[in-house]
């Protein structure tokens, strides 16, 4: 009696699995392009960023001018301000939406271990107090990351510039 049930109870429910009916439509064609794509290579580093940063600087990638309030034809350049309590991001678009340049700041970020290390080889027993993530974009030339990291040693200080790579300025 169980068998039976339980077939007549699948039966029932395969069969109102094929009575639907499929329409088919034709959409039209989308094409996905990424505009702002050196921007977000040039910005990726192997190691792991602030969050805010990095989030920060997807917001500039995705940004289009075009869509904005304050879009009119008559301009070249559309300088926009992006700010978090953590930095902030002056970016410079084109007509089209392209990112053509930007200035970046930001405070207490992580560093990345090149630069830990230099420091810790450069200046042992001493200790990184604050930082500041400084970055330089322009289509053309691409990034420049600076760091300046302010340095204790008990009552001493010292404040010095770094790349990426470690080496001091």
């Amino acid at each position: 009696m169980k068998k039976v049930l339980l077939g007549l109870l699948a039966i029932g429910f395969t069969g109102q699995v094929f009575s639907q009916i499929i329409k088919t439509e034709q959409l039209s064609e989308v094409t996905v392009f990424a505009t702002n794509y050196k921007y977000l290579s040039d910005m990726n580093t192997k190691e792991e960023v602030s969050i805010p940063v990095e989030l920060l600087q997807r917001k500039v990638a995705a940004f289009d001018v075009k869509e904005s309030e304050f879009y009119q034809d008559d301009y070249d350049t559309y300088q926009i301000n992006f700010f978090i309590p953590e930095g902030t991001i002056l970016a410079a678009y084109d007509a089209d939406g392209k990112l053509v340049r930007t200035a970046e700041r930001f405070k207490n970020v992580n560093l990345p271990k090149a630069v830990r290390e230099s420091v810790y080889k450069r200046f042992p027993g001493w200790t990184i107090t604050k930082d500041i993530y400084l970055v330089n974009y322009q289509e053309a030339k691409g990034a420049n990351k600076k760091y300046k990291l302010k340095l204790e040693n008990g009552e001493k200080v010292v404040r010095v510039k770094v790349d990426e790579m470690g080496n001091f300025l």
